[in-house]
């Protein structure tokens, strides 16, 4: 689907979406919206960031947080 690490989630939901607009009449009275299904699957920003805390045992634990940001059409990030 594209050149990013896999997230299975993410890989379903858009087929999913594709799937169903595929079945129904959007594509027949707008085919130029089939572009906008290869740019959605791609993110226009993807943020990465790490939480190192400590837990109740004293074991430092390191967790991978993410933001994903697809579209900034109708404004800036926040």
């Amino acid at each position: 689907m594209t050149n990013l690490p896999s997230e299975p989630e993410f890989e379903q939901a858009y087929k999913e979406l594709v799937s169903t607009l595929e079945n129904s009449s959007l594509f027949e009275k707008n085919p130029e919206y089939k572009k906008a299904l290869k740019i959605a699957a791609i993110p226009e920003r993807v943020i990465q960031f790490r939480v190192v805390w400590e837990d109740d045992k004293g074991e430092v634990q390191v967790n991978r947080g993410y933001r994903v940001q697809f579209n900034s059409a109708l404004g800036p990030y926040k």
